[in-house]
């Protein structure tokens, strides 16, 4: 049986309690607590725009030598703090600035969307030969699908940001995405959530999935090989003349 209060606020006290919510000294309080999670998040911010720039001059650069634009786009995320807050719970860390930047390495993403495989590894080997870019760690679930048919490279990088002051460095996240992989992650994604789905539809629509993810792999594969004979039909014209 629930507990009934009959405790209530007076007129009087209602207004004491607005009027201390809104004082200077509550805002000040407020804004002091709240600054330094806002300074970091702009940190964050800075990193996915210093990597996306990177990306940007070799998609420039690279389009010169093939007569294409390797990268189809780039996406960019922020994690929300909620969101950081929910993994580092999940991950039983503590609650500090110090313990998330150690050990939360994806609240900055980049998404770089490419044409073909090889472009993909071609990218990730440039990138990561970079001075100022440190691998911390990679991932391949393009040669090592996950069991859910899930593929993508995953980089765990540090880059430096130039601040007023000072010169920092922020992790974040690159994955490298074929358009086909981007476009069944997307919808792997959105139906993962989905409710009131029964265990059978749910381990149907499982398989489903993953045979969907072995089509998009094949249909890769078969760009591939016929973008590689369009390359070598030109250069043994080009030879030939």
């Amino acid at each position: 049986m629930p507990i009934q209060s009959n405790f209530q606020l007076t007129p009087i006290q209602r207004e004491r309690i607005k009027s201390s919510l809104l004082s200077d000294e509550f805002l000040d309080l407020a804004k002091e607590k709240t600054l330094p999670i806002e300074t970091l998040m702009t940190y964050y911010r800075c990193v996915i725009m210093e990597i996306e720039t990177k990306f940007c001059v070799l998609n420039e650069e690279l389009s010169l030598e093939d007569d294409r634009n390797p990268i189809e786009t780039i996406k960019t995320r922020l994690k929300s703090w909620d969101s950081v807050i929910k993994k580092m719970r999940d991950k039983q860390l503590p609650m500090t600035l110090s313990s998330l930047e150690e050990n939360i390495c994806d609240v900055a993403g980049i998404r770089v969307i490419c044409s073909f495989q090889e472009d993909i590894y071609r990218l990730a080997e440039i990138f990561l030969r970079q001075d100022d870019v440190k691998l911390i760690r990679r991932k391949d679930y393009i040669k090592n699908p996950k069991p859910n048919g899930y593929r993508s490279l995953h980089l765990i990088v540090e880059v430096p940001i130039f601040l007023k002051n000072q010169t920092r460095y922020m992790k974040a996240e690159v994955q490298f995405r074929t358009i086909a992989m981007d476009f069944w992650a997307s919808l792997e994604h959105k139906l993962r959530y989905k409710k009131n789905i029964s265990e059978a539809d749910a381990e149907l629509l499982a398989g489903e999935l993953l045979l969907c993810s072995e089509m998009s792999a094949e249909l890769d594969n078969r760009m591939q090989t016929v973008k590689n004979r369009i390359s070598n039909a030109e250069n043994k014209s080009s030879a030939s003349e």
